[in-house]
């Protein structure tokens, strides 16, 4: 029988993780190797063959009273690395954190005033709590990967969190793109977001690392439809094969793998943000990632080395935060795929246990009032003020 494999960090924080076969058995495998009496706050990242509601039912039971947040992945980032089809558990302490977290249902209709009311309600709960208050604020999003309207429900939000930074993953389904799932306190929730406030002792840094460079080559989207975030055209050509000829490749080869090798990026105010593929359709459209339109520049992108890249970024967030303790990542699916194309796959694990980085591999990537495509953000807690 597996057993799952646990690990704690010098501020509290532990982490555990299996690949036990069903809920019930990775929710009781994961409660006998971690230390339930000073849980605060349970996030869970767990594979799509893992049916949502039998698994949120045995968190429920396993640590009732305990808060309970997470989603649905394409992949999880464990203590040990990369890893597939698991259960994980990221379980905070109450001594040095404290959070607070609620439901946003129906997420392709939220506006800014309701986005307003969510936050205010957050910190209002956050101000009645009669614990012991802390230095450093951050907020965390979950959200429907599938929803099509991320980019609208985190402008939203973070104009209402103000200077709070903001971090987050869209919740993936392996790469079947049929439907995701959110857990909160004992519910499955689809079509919403999830969004919690995050006070801690401990000092705290967000962040946001890509690994591509622009090139010469545009491509300009000549038809869409924004609401499904389909492109016909780029060039005013048929828009699969205008991207693969761009690209060098075969219009017929096109797959996730090519779009990780030769993503796309527009730019805004100076900087370039990814424009992920998400995959080709029947007519010949290609289907994203993130918010599209008619008259968007977009530029084939080459990638840089991705270790090197993240190395650097974990390096500097090292020094900032006086010794990485734990790093909390959202890396997009496409970032995995490239890696393991070119055989990099297991330099990024040896990185990511090095920095002690868990998360999870997403659909898209939230940093302050954006959402993105591949990029891996996050925040990184501090060794400073851990017993």
């Amino acid at each position: 029988m597996p057993r799952a494999h646990a690990e704690r960090r010098a501020c509290g924080v532990q982490t555990a993780w299996t690949c036990a076969d069903t809920p019930e058995t990775a929710v009781a495998e994961i409660a006998g190797v971690v230390d339930p009496s000073d849980i605060g706050q349970l996030l869970v990242f767990f594979s799509q063959p893992y049916e949502a509601e039998g698994l949120i039912a045995a968190l429920s039971e396993a640590f009732s009273g305990v808060p309970v947040a997470g989603c649905s992945t394409s992949g999880e980032i464990t203590s040990d690395g990369f890893s597939e089809r698991s259960v994980l558990v990221v379980a905070f302490p109450k001594s040095g954190f404290r959070f607070v977290s609620c439901v946003i249902p129906e997420v392709r209709s939220l506006s800014v005033d309701r986005a307003s009311e969510v936050v205010q309600a957050l910190r209002a709960r956050l101000d009645k709590d009669n614990g012991e208050r802390h230095p450093n604020l951050f907020a965390i999003s979950l959200i429907d990967g599938l929803s099509r309207c991320e980019e609208a429900i985190v402008s939203a939000i973070a104009w209402a969190l103000g200077d709070v930074p903001l971090v987050g993953g869209s919740a993936g389904d392996g790469l079947t793109l049929s439907g995701t799932s959110l857990l909160h306190d004992g519910r499955v929730h689809r079509g919403a977001a999830l969004l919690l406030l995050v006070e801690t002792e401990h000092p705290v840094r967000s962040f946001c690392c890509d690994h591509f460079e622009p090139t010469d080559t545009k491509l300009v989207v000549t038809a869409s439809d924004t609401s499904t975030r389909t492109v016909y055209e780029l060039n005013a050509e048929p828009a699969a094969l205008e991207y693969a000829s761009s690209v060098g490749l075969e219009p017929s080869s096109l797959a996730p793998m090519s779009f990780a090798a030769h993503p796309v990026v527009v730019r805004i105010g100076g900087d370039y943000y990814c424009r992920s593929i998400q995959r080709v359709n029947d007519d010949g459209s290609l289907s994203f990632f993130c918010a599209i339109d008619d008259g968007v520049v977009l530029t084939v992108a080459e990638p840089r080395d991705m270790v090197k890249s993240m190395e650097a970024e974990l390096e500097r967030l090292d020094a900032d935060v006086g010794g990485v303790d734990f790093v909390l990542g959202f890396e997009c699916v496409l970032r995995r795929l490239d890696a393991e194309n070119r055989q990099m796959k297991h330099k990024v694990s040896d990185l990511y246990r090095r920095y002690h980085v868990v998360g999870f591999h997403t659909y898209g990537e939230q940093y302050n009032a954006m959402h993105l495509n591949q990029t891996f953000t996050g925040v990184a807690i501090g060794r400073q003020g851990a017993n």
